[in-house]
């Protein structure tokens, strides 16, 4: 494999109760993860041990017990997110761009909606699709792919996309999910996204409180792109959080961060063409026990030196890493923090999160349980009022 970079390390709580990916599935033996908690002492803290153990525990074990125990389930900045978790179902029946029993139409609805699909198949979107306040998109139990155009989240709060593939968006500033701009509380979980002409996830524009989970990337170039311009200062209050995610070949932008504070763990990121990770101006990137593995272009982290509009100088962004594994022949590319730069803690801002050691079984797992998964859908049970 390689060797394991760590410093600056967090206190760890062992978690003791066997989680699987998803409830019929059974991962092989691993070191066990560890559920973090708040420290006292966010630096110089002893490099925590890895112990043998039996299983290993991976976030939202239970989520697909019933339809709506996604809502508020988020790991990470977009923990909060409900989506339509009090609204009533909405039944996606058609596959057509628009009209009754579309998703099209569902999604410009105002109220809370829990959207589900009784139809599987390709829905060709003739222009970007607007997403409401309050929708889950719930992609379970079928097989739905978008293409043409993508999902667009402007000026909206609790949205929560699942299990969707998204492939061959055409035109210029085409992406297959767009946040921008002022949205919140956004959670995105077990999409497949590949090959559409500008980005695959970006993330802008004052957007923030926003999980990215369990998705797989691949055959695209600019991935993931967070904080779209060095004039955007009000992107400072930005935060997103990257986990499990596999990123699989994609040239670049895993993601590329201007402003916004970032915490990625437990992704696998491998063959990029350019680089894996990139810190612009002002950006805060904390990476934790996430697996890099280079194919022809060897160096993980990239730094960017652009000028914020309301500085003088320009700068940077900040990248701490953290438990992170570089397969041998890969090279992290870390700079040394400069004493001006600030570095948020992810505990600063959420009390826990679920992170495993960088193992070779934490490898196979992000290859085999992310993007779209053939799942049953689960059933609906009533929610009580709250």
């Amino acid at each position: 494999m390689g060797n394991s970079h760590g410093h600056h390390h967090h206190h760890r709580k062992n978690r003791n109760e066997a989680n699987s990916y998803f409830p019929h599935q059974t991962p092989t033996p691993t070191p066990p993860p560890f559920k973090f908690g708040p420290s006292d002492h966010h630096q110089h803290q002893p490099a925590a041990q890895f112990q043998n153990n039996s299983t290993m525990s991976l976030p939202y074990a239970h989520v697909d017990c019933s339809l709506r125990a996604l809502a508020g389930q988020a790991e990470g900045f977009g923990r909060l997110a409900i989506g339509g978790l009090h609204g009533p179902l909405y039944h996606v029946t058609t596959l057509a761009d628009d009209g009754p029993g579309s998703l099209r139409e569902g999604c410009r609805m105002k109220e809370p909606l829990w959207i589900v699909f009784e139809v599987s198949g390709t829905m060709h979107l003739r222009s970007h699709l607007s997403v409401s306040s309050y929708k889950t998109i719930d992609g379970r139990g079928q097989r739905v792919k978008l293409t043409g155009k993508g999902l667009r989240l402007k000026e909206c709060e609790h949205v929560i996309i699942c299990n969707l593939e998204f492939e061959g968006g055409k035109g210029p500033d085409v992406d297959a999910i767009q946040i921008k701009p002022k949205s919140k509380h956004i959670w995105i979980d077990r999409c497949s996204l590949r090959d559409y002409d500008d980005g695959l996830i970006d993330i802008t524009r004052e957007s923030t409180d926003i999980t990215v989970s369990r998705c797989h990337f691949s055959s695209h170039d600019k991935t993931m792109l967070i904080g779209a311009d060095p004039c955007h200062v009000g992107d400072r209050c930005i935060r997103v959080t990257i986990h499990h995610c596999f990123f699989d070949g994609t040239r670049q932008r895993h993601p590329r961060v201007r402003y916004a504070k970032v915490h990625l763990y437990n992704n696998y990121t491998r063959n990029w063409g350019i680089y894996a990770v990139c810190a612009s101006v002002d950006s805060q990137i904390y990476s934790q026990c996430n697996i890099y593995e280079a194919g022809q272009k060897k160096m993980v982290f990239k730094y960017l030196t652009e000028k914020a509009s309301d500085k003088e100088e320009a700068r940077s962004g900040c990248i701490r890493s953290e438990g992170d594994l570089f397969i041998t022949g890969t090279q992290a590319g870390l700079m040394t923090e400069a004493g001006e730069h600030s570095m948020f803690h992810p505990s600063e801002y959420y009390p826990t999160w679920t992170v495993a050691a960088p193992t070779d079984n934490l490898k196979q797992v992000l290859q085999h349980c992310t993007g779209w998964q053939d799942i049953q859908g689960p059933a609906d049970q009533p929610v009580a009022a709250q």
